[in-house]
């Protein structure tokens, strides 16, 4: 599959996530996919599995942003915010594809923290 076609997916993809297309949001992933959140030690078995686990999630979106979008061939990376009730995750996707679908994809989430005071001299401030 060519990495614009691929991107294409994704884009597709993120879309639905966000305006919670349930159906349209899972046609990227193999029927045996695997989804791993290693923070909660999780594994989701099979694109089924990670559908109906989602459409149970307790809450909806209320804010969702694609940084970035990097990759080539079967392995693609997506930065993105997603906010629950107000509280904003940073999230990183590893998705591996094969065959035109995602067969592995990895999820880190991460809240968002305040920046200490004595490192303010070496950086500058970032959405």
């Amino acid at each position: 599959m060519q990495d614009e076609t691929i991107r294409e997916a994704l884009n597709a993809h993120w879309q639905a996530s966000a305006a919670g297309d349930l159906d349209a949001e899972h046609d990227i992933y193999d029927d045996d996919a695997i989804c791993d959140y290693p923070q909660s030690g999780e594994r989701i078995l099979g694109r089924k599995n990670l559908q109906a686990l989602r459409g149970h999630h307790p809450d909806k979106p209320s804010g969702f942003d694609v940084r970035r979008i990097q990759g080539d061939g079967n392995l693609w990376v997506t930065e993105y915010t997603i906010a629950y009730k107000g509280q904003a995750a940073y999230t990183v996707s590893v998705m591996e594809f094969r065959n035109g679908k995602v067969v592995h994809e990895t999820q880190y989430f991460s809240e968002p923290f305040e920046a200490p005071a004595w490192r303010s001299q070496w950086v500058r401030k970032i959405a």
